[in-house]
């Protein structure tokens, strides 16, 4: 997508303004970043954050309703429960969210058991890996994850936990993850992770930020997919190179309203 400068300032400016409305702590209340922004211990975090972002899709309030009884399925003790394996107990056909149900909560825990087994963090994880060499580090964790999954898990994928199609998927879930792991400016995101810098995140794509993208004129890709996430993020970085994904709250932001009252995620 191509913008003249007039274009581009213009976009530019408003972009910031937008970003610098939504990030504000006013805006944790309502979304799944507060379930990891719970805990204090970095492996309590990291699981908090990918079990909230795994089921962030569907209306808000539903989803946060969804990511808090599911940390109390695990005593709001993530790192504990996930190692003791108490999980195997649970019913298969339980729901947690939408069509997401026990036997993917499972399938996931026992992976996560798997990386933690071995590693004190996913963010060592990650480094042992060396993810933040990669130019798409956020393809390249998931791509060590499924891996660690599948042979959790008897060598069996599940798409519900992390995207199989690797090429094409925006991988919405997991940059989104990823965004409040690494950003660092103190206000919403944690920032305690260093595998990844701020500088290597990729916008979150979902349909919403994908329709603002495409009204604001920044993209005239009809998908919602890889090739998006890396034309939209590609216009980012040339807004702010240190840290783009800050525009995530803005493109997610735009008419919203000052509630932050969206319907969808």
């Amino acid at each position: 997508m191509t913008l003249d400068k007039q274009e581009f300032d213009a976009l530019h400016s408003f972009l910031d303004s937008e970003a610098a409305r939504i990030n504000n702590t006013d805006f944790i209340a309502s979304d799944p970043v507060q379930f990891p922004r719970r805990f204090h211990a970095l492996p309590d975090i990291e699981i908090a954050a990918l079990l909230s972002a795994t089921i962030a899709w569907g209306n808000r309030k539903m989803i946060c309703n969804n990511c808090d009884k599911m940390l109390a399925i695990m005593d709001n003790d993530p790192l504990h429960y996930v190692l003791q394996g108490d999980y195997e107990l649970l019913p298969d056909e339980m729901n947690i969210h939408r069509t997401f149900f026990v036997r993917d909560f499972k399938y996931m825990l026992r992976g996560l058991k798997s990386i933690y087994s071995k590693h004190s963090s996913l963010n060592d994880f990650a480094a042992a890996h060396h993810v933040g060499d990669s130019q798409e580090p956020a393809w390249m964790l998931v791509e060590w994850m499924q891996q660690a999954m599948q042979q959790a898990n008897g060598g069996n994928t599940n798409s519900r936990c992390l995207p199989t199609h690797l090429d094409n998927t925006a991988l919405k879930r997991i940059n989104m993850a990823l965004r409040w792991l690494v950003r660092d400016d103190g206000i919403v995101d944690m920032g305690v992770w260093q595998a990844i810098k701020p500088s290597q995140l990729f916008i979150p794509l979902d349909v919403h930020v994908g329709n603002t993208a495409r009204a604001l004129g920044m993209t005239t890709r009809r998908a919602s997919d890889k090739k998006t996430v890396l034309e939209l993020t590609s216009l980012l970085r040339l807004m702010r190179p240190s840290d783009p994904v800050i525009y995530d709250y803005a493109l997610f932001g735009i008419g919203i309203g000052d509630k932050y009252l969206a319907p969808a995620r």
